[in-house]
């Protein structure tokens, strides 16, 4: 089988997910909210020395989910061959509840966070995979 991936749209869907977390986590949308619940101090402003390094690395983890999530979409439009972007979308949908909103909750449970910022961070990753799964979708090869 040759697995077809459009890197243009994989690269995509990583930066989509980097604006989604940036506006999502910004103060006031949930970001003043996240923080409170997650116990984290978000006095003034953060160094460009600081985060700099955390952004990289949230980069990277998210061109490593889009490439391997763009393998999950061309698999399951390999096997339906249904319409690209309702695959992307189907996937994202089935890998946050399996993957991510199972995993997270798992975790959060034992680690005794707030529900409440567990709600959030799922969602968040909800909004993320589907972003993901549509320009994946969208941008096939």
């Amino acid at each position: 089988m040759n697995i077809a991936l459009n890197y243009w749209g994989i690269l995509l869907a990583a930066v989509a997910s980097m604006v989604i977390g940036a506006v999502w986590y910004a103060r006031p949308v949930f970001g003043s909210t996240w923080a409170k619940l997650a116990g984290i101090k978000m006095d003034g402003k953060p160094s460009f020395k600081n985060m700099a390094p955390l952004i990289g690395i949230q980069f990277a983890a998210s061109l490593i989910t889009a490439y391997i999530f763009a393998h999950f979409v061309f698999f399951v439009h390999y096997y339906t061959a249904a319409n690209w972007i309702k695959d992307g979308i189907d996937t994202a949908l089935w890998a946050w509840l399996g993957f991510t909103a199972c995993r997270l909750l798992t975790h959060d449970l034992f680690e005794g966070r707030r529900k409440k910022l567990t709600i959030l961070n799922v969602a968040f990753e909800l909004v993320v995979l589907v972003a993901m799964g549509t320009i994946i979708g969208w941008m096939h090869p």
